[in-house]
């Protein structure tokens, strides 16, 4: 069954994404670390990945990333073009984002969150090796991003290109991924996450005041502050979080909302910066200041509607991507089998009155659907829960 508290955490995780771009609040950075929440819950399915199909899953969680930037390339590239976009081979990068794809002016700011893609792309890429590694030196490996990202901030290192840079800010929340999946954060004894956490938090929340960014204390400007904090925040959201939530379910509204979150969070995360640009105007047009609350509220609540209408116009995608069957809003719920009352008056399932006429009886369909994702308690140990068929991430612009 699918572990319905992972599902929560990725869930806030994209709404505090999109309200954070449409409001700028830098506070939100900080109360919910949102990014390396989402780097930690894809680890996390990534080494259940590979511990079920090996270094396939590699090739498994491409075809579930890639479709949908396609997607989006095929409305706002043509746009680019026309508005002044050189026409170069760079191009080809909107198929495969290894780097940055080229944009323009007003595409580089819509479809800034494209540079998760990339990290995410390198990410998938190394997780092989990565794995291998992490299980012969968990803590070497575990560290070796966050004492990278400190000496280049420090100073120790040259500047370190982006694609390296990001390795040290985010790989570290991946990895930490990998040790929720092992079931090593679950084991730590409490004597041991709490002080690391806490003084992963001080750290962080140290070097964020001493070295405060253009924004103040956003930690989007602020990496080494960052991780540190995030790190912190994960250890202890992953380590001491529930096994599973079946609370959220209890209001059928509300697991519904959870699941379509889950099951569109690409869509939703690459399509909601473009609304949040072309809704900025509105704030001089009508006259809201950039602080008021209405203002910001109705703001809020329009991107996430045009989301909502691009979501199912071309969400299916994701669908398509995972081999299930596509659904115009997903997560529909299916009513539970009625249970009948056999001649012999035993209680049976929907074969059973089937079996009573002497009919062929149907095995109950208790397969999900291809490309769902099974995530219950993290592995105690390399013998691991089974892993996800196709885990699902989105996997989210700085934010």
């Amino acid at each position: 069954m699918r572990n319905r508290y992972l599902d929560l955490l990725r869930f806030l995780a994209i709404v505090r994404v999109v309200v954070y771009h449409v409001t700028g609040w830098a506070t939100l950075t900080l109360v919910f670390p949102a990014m390396s929440v989402m780097f930690a819950l894809a680890g996390s399915l990534m080494a259940a990945s590979l511990h079920r199909w090996g270094p396939g899953a590699v090739v498994r969680r491409l075809r579930r990333l890639l479709p949908s930037l396609w997607v989006l390339a095929a409305v706002f590239v043509p746009a680019m073009l026309l508005t002044g976009l050189p026409l170069t081979p760079k191009v080809l990068l909107w198929i495969f984002p290894i780097a940055d794809p080229p944009a323009n002016g007003w595409g580089a700011i819509a479809l800034s969150v494209i540079w998760y893609l990339r990290d995410y792309l390198w990410f998938v890429l190394a997780s092989p090796v990565a794995l291998w590694l992490f299980r012969r030196a968990p803590v070497p490996t575990l560290v070796a991003p966050y004492a990278l990202l400190a000496a280049a901030e420090l100073g120790l290192l040259p500047a370190l290109p982006v694609a390296l840079h990001q390795f040290g800010l985010y790989f570290g929340a991946w990895l930490l991924g990998f040790a929720h999946q092992a079931g090593m954060l679950r084991r730590l004894a409490n004597r041991v996450l709490v002080p690391v956490a806490l003084a992963l938090a001080a750290a962080g929340a140290a070097w964020i005041v001493t070295h405060p960014g253009p924004r103040g204390y956003d930690l989007n400007d602020n990496p080494l502050g960052n991780a540190l904090w995030s790190a912190a925040f994960v250890l202890v959201l992953l380590g001491r979080g529930p096994a599973s939530a079946p609370w959220v379910d209890r209001s059928a509204a509300f697991g519904r909302v959870v699941t379509v979150f889950n099951r569109r969070a690409l869509t939703v995360y690459l399509w909601h910066m473009p609304f949040v640009v072309a809704l900025t105007p509105l704030v001089d047009v009508v006259g809201w200041s950039h602080q008021d609350p209405v203002g910001l509220a109705i703001r809020v609540v329009l991107v996430f509607a045009l989301v909502a209408a691009v979501t199912a116009l071309v969400g299916w995608v994701e669908d398509v991507a995972a081999r299930r069957p596509p659904e115009l809003v997903p997560g529909r719920i299916r009513p539970a089998p009625a249970t009948v009352r056999t001649a012999a008056g035993r209680t049976g399932g929907p074969g059973a009155t089937r079996a009573a006429a002497g009919w062929p009886v149907d095995r109950p369909d208790t397969a999900r659907p291809a490309g769902d994702e099974t995530v219950g308690a993290p592995a105690t140990g390399r013998a691991a829960v089974p892993a996800p068929r196709e885990p699902e991430t989105v996997e989210i612009s700085a934010g």
